[in-house]
């Protein structure tokens, strides 16, 4: 049987990056599982004892996150509180039901005005967004800037987060279960925001807060009613930056979709038939 070929540099490049590795701790490799130091540290540390946790058991900060369910119940239960986005943000920092916190360097919470009336809602933080706690300041954030710029808009007058607000390891997709985590308090997020007009970038963003299974490309350009529960607020999906980086043929709809939010601002957040 022939053994498979040795990867090359790239590949194992692209493999660390897909794992989440962001940086080398030193410039030889080295097998720590059998350096003196931590093997002899290892055998003179005492058993840690069992710890049972139960599904019923809130996130408590510093212990593991409970399972999926009550996670989520924990978290619509959470988010329900917050009176204002402060109390929001304060109330994600100490939550820890979703797992992506553990791996993520800090919490991307939102960036803007909060008193805009117009919100862009992406997917979740990536490499940059995780170090500076800030949502798209990357290159697809100077893109957004750009849109928002050919409308009229920057973040003095607009309000930007994500459904997620801590980086996945190595940007991949977030979980279904991580998404439902993290619903509530981005929909929480948007009732006390209450902008006139909700803008989702991308297609897993408008899947989830718009409640869609079609496909970006159904959905940009198109009118949603949001229901905050106790106001209905006007949504348009359109392509998230990033997107629109790898593919900029679609720029032409984009900017078509950036014209129709124009225009329902003008109008006090009603679209024109």
């Amino acid at each position: 049987m022939t053994p498979d070929p040795a990867p090359t540099v790239q590949q194992l490049l692209a493999f660390y990056l897909e794992a989440g590795v962001d940086c080398a701790l030193s410039e030889t490799p080295g097998n720590r599982l059998t350096d003196p130091a931590l093997v002899t540290a290892a055998e003179a540390a005492p058993p840690k004892p069992a710890r049972i946790v139960t599904a019923a058991m809130a996130p408590v900060r510093g212990e593991a996150a409970p399972a999926p369910e009550a996670a989520i119940m924990s978290a619509r239960e959470a988010a329900r509180t917050a009176p204002t986005l402060e109390a929001l943000r304060i109330l994600l920092e100490n939550f820890d039901g979703c797992a992506l916190k553990s791996t993520a360097t800090r919490l991307v919470f939102a960036d803007g005005n909060p008193q805009a009336r117009i919100m862009f809602v992406g997917e979740a933080p990536g490499r940059e967004e995780d170090i500076e706690g800030l949502p798209f300041v990357g290159r697809s954030g100077k893109l957004l800037d750009r849109m928002m710029a050919a409308i009229g808009l920057d973040r003095t007058t607009a309000y930007i987060a994500n459904v997620i607000p801590w980086r996945p390891p190595g940007n991949r997709t977030p979980t279904p279960q991580e998404t439902q985590i993290c619903l509530p308090f981005i929909r929480r997020q948007i009732e006390l925001v209450n902008p006139d007009v909700l803008v989702t970038l991308g297609n897993p963003s408008t899947q989830t807060l718009l409640s869609t299974r079609e496909g970006i490309m159904k959905t940009r350009g198109r009118w949603f009613d949001y229901d905050t529960g106790t106001r209905t607020i006007r949504a348009i999906a359109t392509f998230h930056p990033a997107y629109l980086l790898r593919s900029p043929s679609y720029k032409r709809m984009a900017w078509q979709d950036l014209r129709a939010i124009a225009k329902a601002l003008a109008q006090g957040g009603a679209p024109s038939s």
